[in-house]
Protein backbone atom coordinates (compact mmCIF):
# COMPACT_ATOMS: atom_id res chain seq x y z
CA UNK A 1 0.00 0.00 0.00
CA UNK A 2 2.63 2.69 0.92
CA UNK A 3 6.24 1.75 -0.37
CA UNK A 4 9.56 3.51 0.06
CA UNK A 5 12.41 2.85 -2.12
CA UNK A 6 15.91 4.66 -1.41
CA UNK A 7 14.23 7.74 -0.65
CA UNK A 8 16.21 10.64 0.58
CA UNK A 9 15.32 14.46 0.88
CA UNK A 10 18.32 17.54 1.42
CA UNK A 11 18.05 20.91 2.08
CA UNK A 12 21.07 22.58 0.71
CA UNK A 13 23.99 20.72 2.22
CA UNK A 14 21.77 19.19 5.23
CA UNK A 15 20.13 15.81 4.94
CA UNK A 16 16.41 15.54 6.60
CA UNK A 17 16.00 11.98 5.23
CA UNK A 18 19.02 9.39 4.14
CA UNK A 19 17.99 6.70 2.16
CA UNK A 20 15.22 5.03 3.99
CA UNK A 21 13.25 2.09 2.72
CA UNK A 22 10.38 0.60 3.85
CA UNK A 23 6.73 -0.85 2.76
CA UNK A 24 3.83 -0.65 4.92
CA UNK A 25 1.49 -3.46 3.96
CA UNK A 26 -2.29 -3.00 3.18
CA UNK A 27 -4.55 -2.53 6.52
CA UNK A 28 -1.10 -2.17 8.63
CA UNK A 29 0.25 0.68 11.13
CA UNK A 30 3.66 1.29 10.88
CA UNK A 31 4.66 3.75 13.42
CA UNK A 32 8.20 5.86 12.78
CA UNK A 33 9.49 6.69 16.37
CA UNK A 34 12.23 8.44 17.35
CA UNK A 35 13.12 13.00 18.34
CA UNK A 36 12.47 15.76 17.36
CA UNK A 37 14.69 16.04 14.03
CA UNK A 38 15.44 12.16 13.28
CA UNK A 39 13.25 12.76 9.71
CA UNK A 40 9.99 11.29 10.65
CA UNK A 41 7.70 14.11 9.81
CA UNK A 42 9.91 14.88 6.36
CA UNK A 43 9.00 11.18 5.61
CA UNK A 44 5.10 11.67 5.86
CA UNK A 45 5.03 14.77 4.12
CA UNK A 46 6.79 12.59 1.19
CA UNK A 47 4.20 10.81 1.23
CA UNK A 48 1.30 12.92 0.10
CA UNK A 49 4.08 15.22 -1.81
CA UNK A 50 3.45 18.03 0.34
CA UNK A 51 7.75 17.45 0.49
CA UNK A 52 9.33 16.03 -2.61
CA UNK A 53 11.95 13.94 -2.41
CA UNK A 54 15.67 14.14 -3.90
CA UNK A 55 15.79 10.95 -4.64
CA UNK A 56 14.30 7.74 -4.48
CA UNK A 57 10.29 6.74 -5.41
CA UNK A 58 7.51 6.37 -3.77
CA UNK A 59 4.79 4.32 -4.27
CA UNK A 60 0.99 4.80 -2.72
CA UNK A 61 -1.53 2.17 -3.72
CA UNK A 62 0.92 1.00 -6.70
CA UNK A 63 1.39 4.45 -8.43
CA UNK A 64 3.92 6.40 -8.06
CA UNK A 65 3.64 9.43 -5.74
CA UNK A 66 5.46 11.58 -8.78
CA UNK A 67 3.17 10.16 -11.52
CA UNK A 68 0.08 12.06 -9.66
CA UNK A 69 -1.56 15.31 -9.32
CA UNK A 70 -0.93 16.15 -5.43
CA UNK A 71 -4.28 17.69 -5.26
CA UNK A 72 -6.13 13.99 -6.63
CA UNK A 73 -3.20 12.01 -4.56
CA UNK A 74 -4.40 13.81 -1.41
CA UNK A 75 -7.99 13.34 -1.61
CA UNK A 76 -6.78 9.65 -1.07
CA UNK A 77 -5.09 10.23 2.14
CA UNK A 78 -6.15 11.09 5.75
CA UNK A 79 -3.70 14.02 7.21
CA UNK A 80 -4.07 14.22 11.15
CA UNK A 81 -1.55 16.96 12.24
CA UNK A 82 -0.36 17.64 15.76
CA UNK A 83 -1.99 20.77 16.26
CA UNK A 84 -5.28 19.45 14.13
CA UNK A 85 -4.56 22.01 11.42
CA UNK A 86 -8.56 23.06 11.58
CA UNK A 87 -9.13 26.04 9.60
CA UNK A 88 -10.08 28.15 12.53
CA UNK A 89 -12.74 30.25 9.78
CA UNK A 90 -15.17 27.22 8.91
CA UNK A 91 -17.19 25.48 11.42
CA UNK A 92 -17.04 22.14 12.34
CA UNK A 93 -19.17 21.01 10.09
CA UNK A 94 -17.54 22.97 7.59
CA UNK A 95 -14.01 21.43 8.36
CA UNK A 96 -14.94 17.58 8.95
CA UNK A 97 -17.12 17.99 4.69
CA UNK A 98 -13.76 19.57 3.29
CA UNK A 99 -13.14 16.29 1.00
CA UNK A 100 -16.30 15.04 0.67
CA UNK A 101 -17.30 18.30 -0.84
CA UNK A 102 -14.38 18.21 -2.87
CA UNK A 103 -15.27 14.97 -3.88
CA UNK A 104 -19.02 16.11 -5.02
CA UNK A 105 -20.76 14.39 -2.31
CA UNK A 106 -24.21 15.11 -1.86
CA UNK A 107 -25.22 17.27 1.11
CA UNK A 108 -27.10 14.30 2.20
CA UNK A 109 -24.46 12.19 2.30
CA UNK A 110 -21.68 14.29 4.03
CA UNK A 111 -24.34 15.06 7.13
CA UNK A 112 -24.97 11.38 7.80
CA UNK A 113 -20.96 10.57 7.19
CA UNK A 114 -20.24 13.33 9.67
CA UNK A 115 -22.37 12.64 12.08
CA UNK A 116 -21.55 9.05 12.16
CA UNK A 117 -17.76 9.75 12.70
CA UNK A 118 -18.48 12.76 15.32
CA UNK A 119 -20.52 9.88 17.34
CA UNK A 120 -17.92 7.30 16.89
CA UNK A 121 -15.50 9.60 18.40
CA UNK A 122 -18.29 10.30 21.37
CA UNK A 123 -19.04 14.08 20.21
CA UNK A 124 -22.56 15.30 20.19
CA UNK A 125 -22.95 16.59 16.46
CA UNK A 126 -25.72 18.63 17.92
CA UNK A 127 -23.83 20.64 20.04
CA UNK A 128 -20.44 21.32 17.97
CA UNK A 129 -21.65 21.18 14.33
CA UNK A 130 -21.94 24.88 14.34
CA UNK A 131 -19.19 26.08 16.51
CA UNK A 132 -15.59 27.11 15.92
CA UNK A 133 -12.71 25.27 16.74
CA UNK A 134 -11.51 27.97 19.26
CA UNK A 135 -14.36 27.11 20.88
CA UNK A 136 -13.64 23.66 21.81
CA UNK A 137 -11.49 21.65 24.01
CA UNK A 138 -7.95 20.38 23.09
CA UNK A 139 -9.16 16.65 23.02
CA UNK A 140 -12.44 17.91 21.09
CA UNK A 141 -10.29 19.62 18.43
CA UNK A 142 -8.05 16.44 17.64
CA UNK A 143 -11.28 14.25 17.47
CA UNK A 144 -12.60 16.31 14.60
CA UNK A 145 -9.15 16.57 13.16
CA UNK A 146 -9.00 13.16 13.31
CA UNK A 147 -12.68 13.03 11.70
CA UNK A 148 -11.70 15.24 9.17
CA UNK A 149 -9.10 13.05 7.96
CA UNK A 150 -11.48 9.94 8.02
CA UNK A 151 -14.44 11.97 6.37
CA UNK A 152 -14.24 10.60 2.60
CA UNK A 153 -13.27 7.30 4.02
CA UNK A 154 -9.04 6.86 2.51
CA UNK A 155 -7.37 3.77 2.48
CA UNK A 156 -4.44 5.32 3.77
CA UNK A 157 -4.11 7.69 6.56
CA UNK A 158 -0.93 9.86 7.84
CA UNK A 159 -0.46 10.49 11.57
CA UNK A 160 2.25 13.58 12.43
CA UNK A 161 2.33 13.64 16.28
CA UNK A 162 -1.41 13.19 16.51
CA UNK A 163 -1.59 13.28 19.92
CA UNK A 164 1.12 15.08 20.80
CA UNK A 165 -0.46 18.34 22.32
CA UNK A 166 -3.17 17.09 24.76
CA UNK A 167 -2.35 16.59 27.97
CA UNK A 168 -1.60 12.58 29.43
CA UNK A 169 -5.18 11.90 30.18
CA UNK A 170 -6.45 12.72 27.81
CA UNK A 171 -4.04 11.41 25.20
CA UNK A 172 -4.10 8.08 26.98
CA UNK A 173 -7.78 8.34 26.25
CA UNK A 174 -7.85 9.22 22.68
CA UNK A 175 -5.58 6.27 22.35
CA UNK A 176 -7.65 3.73 23.25
CA UNK A 177 -10.57 5.48 21.27
CA UNK A 178 -8.49 5.39 18.40
CA UNK A 179 -7.61 1.36 18.74
CA UNK A 180 -11.16 0.49 18.71
CA UNK A 181 -12.45 2.60 16.12
CA UNK A 182 -13.34 -0.04 13.42
CA UNK A 183 -13.13 2.51 10.64
CA UNK A 184 -9.75 2.03 11.44
CA UNK A 185 -8.87 -1.68 11.18
CA UNK A 186 -8.78 -1.98 7.51
CA UNK A 187 -7.06 1.30 6.85
CA UNK A 188 -2.96 1.43 5.84
CA UNK A 189 -1.46 3.90 8.71
CA UNK A 190 1.70 5.73 9.15
CA UNK A 191 2.17 7.79 12.07
CA UNK A 192 4.99 9.47 13.55
CA UNK A 193 5.73 10.04 17.28
CA UNK A 194 8.20 10.45 19.64
CA UNK A 195 6.45 8.79 22.52
CA UNK A 196 7.59 5.52 22.76
CA UNK A 197 4.61 3.91 24.85
CA UNK A 198 2.40 5.55 21.87
CA UNK A 199 4.37 3.65 19.27
CA UNK A 200 4.29 0.50 21.15
CA UNK A 201 0.48 0.09 21.93
CA UNK A 202 -0.80 1.26 18.51
CA UNK A 203 1.57 0.10 15.88
CA UNK A 204 1.70 -3.03 14.08
CA UNK A 205 5.58 -2.40 13.20
CA UNK A 206 7.57 0.16 14.96
CA UNK A 207 10.57 1.92 12.66
CA UNK A 208 13.06 3.45 14.61
CA UNK A 209 14.79 6.81 12.97
CA UNK A 210 17.94 8.60 14.38
CA UNK A 211 19.85 11.58 12.09
CA UNK A 212 17.37 10.83 8.89
CA UNK A 213 17.98 6.97 9.14
CA UNK A 214 16.35 3.97 10.10
CA UNK A 215 17.89 2.29 12.93
CA UNK A 216 15.77 -0.50 13.50
CA UNK A 217 12.30 -1.45 12.57
CA UNK A 218 10.16 -4.57 13.29
CA UNK A 219 7.57 -5.72 15.92
CA UNK A 220 7.72 -4.01 19.02
CA UNK A 221 8.57 -7.61 20.63
CA UNK A 222 11.41 -7.70 18.38
CA UNK A 223 12.58 -4.36 19.24
CA UNK A 224 12.50 -4.78 22.85
CA UNK A 225 14.07 -7.93 23.40
CA UNK A 226 15.79 -8.86 20.05
CA UNK A 227 17.30 -4.99 19.66
CA UNK A 228 20.14 -5.46 16.38
CA UNK A 229 21.46 -1.89 16.95
CA UNK A 230 22.72 0.06 20.36
CA UNK A 231 20.35 2.69 19.81
CA UNK A 232 17.64 0.95 19.95
CA UNK A 233 18.40 -0.42 23.09
CA UNK A 234 19.70 3.21 25.08
CA UNK A 235 16.28 4.44 23.03
CA UNK A 236 14.00 1.99 24.68
CA UNK A 237 16.12 0.74 28.29
CA UNK A 238 14.20 3.90 30.10
CA UNK A 239 10.90 2.49 29.21
CA UNK A 240 11.75 -1.22 29.99
CA UNK A 241 9.13 -2.09 32.34
CA UNK A 242 5.81 -0.58 30.51
CA UNK A 243 6.96 -2.02 27.45
CA UNK A 244 7.72 -5.70 28.84
CA UNK A 245 3.96 -5.47 30.27
CA UNK A 246 2.41 -4.28 26.91
CA UNK A 247 4.53 -6.65 24.54
CA UNK A 248 4.09 -9.74 26.72
CA UNK A 249 0.64 -12.01 26.54
CA UNK A 250 -0.62 -14.27 28.89
CA UNK A 251 -1.39 -16.43 26.07
CA UNK A 252 2.73 -16.93 26.60
CA UNK A 253 2.68 -17.09 30.54
CA UNK A 254 -0.01 -20.11 30.72
CA UNK A 255 2.89 -23.00 30.51
CA UNK A 256 4.33 -21.37 33.90
CA UNK A 257 0.52 -20.54 34.94
CA UNK A 258 -1.86 -23.61 33.74
CA UNK A 259 -4.18 -23.83 36.50
CA UNK A 260 -5.15 -20.38 36.18
CA UNK A 261 -6.22 -20.28 32.33
CA UNK A 262 -9.91 -20.86 33.32
CA UNK A 263 -9.47 -18.19 35.37
CA UNK A 264 -8.56 -16.03 32.50
CA UNK A 265 -11.08 -16.68 30.39
CA UNK A 266 -13.51 -16.04 32.82
CA UNK A 267 -12.34 -12.75 33.66
CA UNK A 268 -12.26 -11.45 29.92
CA UNK A 269 -8.27 -12.49 29.16
CA UNK A 270 -8.12 -13.92 25.61
CA UNK A 271 -4.51 -15.64 25.06
CA UNK A 272 -3.86 -12.36 23.40
CA UNK A 273 -4.61 -10.04 26.27
CA UNK A 274 -1.08 -8.00 27.37
CA UNK A 275 0.12 -8.08 31.08
CA UNK A 276 -0.50 -4.75 30.91
CA UNK A 277 -4.24 -5.05 29.97
CA UNK A 278 -4.67 -8.32 32.34
CA UNK A 279 -3.32 -6.38 35.39
CA UNK A 280 -5.91 -3.53 34.27
CA UNK A 281 -8.90 -6.12 34.68
CA UNK A 282 -7.52 -7.38 37.98
CA UNK A 283 -6.95 -4.13 39.71
CA UNK A 284 -10.45 -3.74 39.87
CA UNK A 285 -9.99 -7.11 42.72
CA UNK A 286 -6.44 -6.07 44.04
CA UNK A 287 -6.28 -2.59 43.26
CA UNK A 288 -4.05 -1.33 46.42
CA UNK A 289 -1.54 -4.27 45.59
CA UNK A 290 -1.77 -3.93 41.97
CA UNK A 291 -0.94 0.10 41.77
CA UNK A 292 2.17 -0.58 43.71
CA UNK A 293 3.03 -2.89 41.03
CA UNK A 294 2.39 -0.71 37.88
CA UNK A 295 4.03 2.20 39.49
CA UNK A 296 7.60 0.83 40.77
CA UNK A 297 9.02 0.45 37.22
CA UNK A 298 12.52 0.99 39.15
CA UNK A 299 12.66 -2.68 40.39
CA UNK A 300 10.43 -4.36 38.63
CA UNK A 301 10.43 -6.64 35.34
CA UNK A 302 8.82 -9.39 33.71
CA UNK A 303 10.36 -12.47 35.54
CA UNK A 304 9.15 -10.78 39.21
CA UNK A 305 5.83 -9.46 37.68
CA UNK A 306 5.33 -12.98 36.79
CA UNK A 307 5.27 -14.41 40.60
CA UNK A 308 2.99 -11.31 41.34
CA UNK A 309 0.57 -11.81 38.40
CA UNK A 310 -0.23 -15.34 39.69
CA UNK A 311 -0.68 -14.19 43.23
CA UNK A 312 -3.22 -11.48 41.63
CA UNK A 313 -5.04 -13.96 39.67
CA UNK A 314 -5.53 -15.89 42.37
CA UNK A 315 -6.87 -13.46 44.42
CA UNK A 316 -9.02 -12.45 41.28
CA UNK A 317 -10.60 -16.04 41.15
CA UNK A 318 -11.99 -15.96 44.87
CA UNK A 319 -12.86 -12.38 44.76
Amino acid sequence: MIQLQNVTKRYGNATAVNNISFTVAQGETLVLLGTSGCGKTTTMRMVNRLTEPTKGSIIVNGTDVLQQSPTVLRRGIGYVLQHTGLFPHYTIAQNIAVVPALLQWSKEKIVDRTNTLLQKLELDPGSILHKYPNELSGGQQQRVGLARALAADPPVLLMDEPFGALDPITRAAIRREFKQLDGLKRKTILMGTHDVQEAFELGDKVCIMNKGEIVQMGTPTQLLFTPTHPFTKAFLEGHRFQLELQTTSIGSLWQWLPQHQEVSNRKGMEANTTLWQALELLSLAAAPAYMSIKNDSRSLSTPLLLVAFEHYKKQAAHG
